[in-house]
């Protein structure tokens, strides 16, 4: 009987199993309100341990997933037009981003109604934001361990395309080294797998203390800004990627959305991007996506793709604005849009980037950035809508250049038909 039960439990889909999660994190996390610090002590740690799990795996994976798809693609050139898509999808998707924030954020009146009291707010301390100079030269190591050590996801990923260019170049020689790569990404995909089936446990953990730490009464005076930036978020993500996956894909909607169901409930929860791609690189093999094309722009979207945080920058740029009165013109917008836009890929890699963006995105246009800390408590809250958006993004993405990929391949092929012919 025991072996039945089981076996029942087993048969449940990990998506349901971690929506189930979800939902008994919640609830836990309002029974505890008032003792947050029993979520924080005994059930908080078990989502560490499951965070510090996923973390510790992901360096290997985008190392080895990412060389593993340059080899397998076997021409430098091929792998430069799907770096090329894939930038430009995820800047002109971010761009929509920030732009339909700030309409909604207009449309809306976002500040309107809230009392702004400065006797309590701190000033935010502006951290050193690098020029983008600085940061497209930090992209490139000067050794190939401290990367791996730190997660600097950036330099990871440089990293993995010069060695992926080395051992095409290499040819017969360079074989052994591809065999030992190919080996260690499958020994990589199995490790993800043992701690993929611990989803439903880590997200109960880290879903119950933000909910003890943050009941109705630290989102009431923020709800609407809070509401705001989550309606955004969900008509980006349902116009946006289902118009995508739609007109480049011919993929229903539905069926993207119903398989990345499981990756979008673990992104909400843990609001981590990088801690998500494992199970995005499961929900969109399964979708059809061919490994190599996951394995390069998956790794690259948890990295630069920000549209989620771009969507935050143009809410709170507008509810800043309107509590301190300040009117913001059509250039000053546009400044906006322009500016989140080439942040997110000039602060990638950058810890506390969204906070980064964010000053950056008040300073280009002469907003205060006092205003930082009046979002700052509902942070956290916020994060899991920009995590959900962001990584159903980079998947939305990584389908689109799947289709474009196959596409070109047999419109190659094709054309070598013809030049036989001839």
């Amino acid at each position: 009987m025991e072996k039945k039960s089981k076996n029942i439990f087993a048969r449940i889909p990990l998506t349901y199993q971690i929506l189930i999660a979800l939902g008994l994190g919640i609830a836990v996390g309002i029974m505890l309100q008032g003792n947050p610090d029993i979520a924080d002590n005994y059930i908080k740690p078990f989502g560490t341990i499951f965070l510090n799990l996923i973390k510790m795996v992901v360096v290997p994976v985008v190392l080895f997933s990412i060389i593993s798809g340059v080899i397998s693609l076997k021409d430098i050139r091929k792998v430069g037009q799907i770096g090329g898509r894939t930038l430009l999808f995820y800047l002109c998707t971010t761009a929509i981003a920030v732009t339909l924030g700030l309409v909604m954020a207009n449309v809306l009146q976002v500040g309107s109604g809230y009392t702004l009291d400065t006797s309590n707010l701190q000033a935010y301390e502006a951290q050193t934001i690098p020029s983008f100079i600085d940061t497209f030269v930090n992209i490139f190591p000067s050794n190939a361990i401290q990367p791996l050590a730190d997660a600097t996801m950036l330099q990871v990923i440089v990293i993995a395309l010069f060695f992926g260019f080395g051992i095409i170049m290499a040819g017969e020689k360079g074989q052994p080294a591809a065999d030992f790569i190919n080996s260690m990404t499958e020994v990589c995909v199995k490790i993800m797998g043992m701690i993929i089936r611990l989803s439903p446990i880590g997200v109960f953990a880290l879903m119950a203390p933000v909910v003890a730490s943050n009941g109705p009464s630290v989102l009431l005076p923020l709800l609407k800004l809070v509401g705001i930036v989550y309606l955004t978020c969900i008509i980006h993500m349902i116009v946006c990627y289902s118009s995508s996956v739609k007109l480049f894909a011919k993929m229903s909607p539905i069926r993207f959305f119903k398989g990345m169901t499981s990756a979008m409930l673990f992104a909400f929860s843990s609001a981590s991007s990088v801690g998500t791609l494992p199970l995005n690189l499961e929900c969109t093999e399964k979708l059809g996506v061919e490994p190599d094309v996951a394995s390069f722009v998956l790794p690259l979207g948890a990295t630069i793709n920000m549209d989620g945080t771009a969507i935050y920058q143009g809410v709170c740029a507008v509810f800043i604005a309107q509590l301190y009165g300040i009117d913001l013109t059509i250039s000053a917008q546009l400044m906006i849009i322009m500016t989140a836009t080439l942040a997110s890929v000039g602060t990638a890699g950058v810890p506390g980037s969204g906070v980064i963006m964010l000053a950056m995105v008040l300073q280009s246009v002469g907003l205060p950035l006092e205003g930082i800390a009046l979002v700052a408590g509902v942070d956290r809250i916020l994060d899991m809508a920009r995590t959900t958006t962001n990584i159903t993004g980079d998947a939305a993405c990584t389908i689109v250049v799947n289709a474009s990929v196959k596409k070109s391949g047999k419109d190659f092929v094709s054309q070598v038909d013809i030049d036989e012919k001839l």
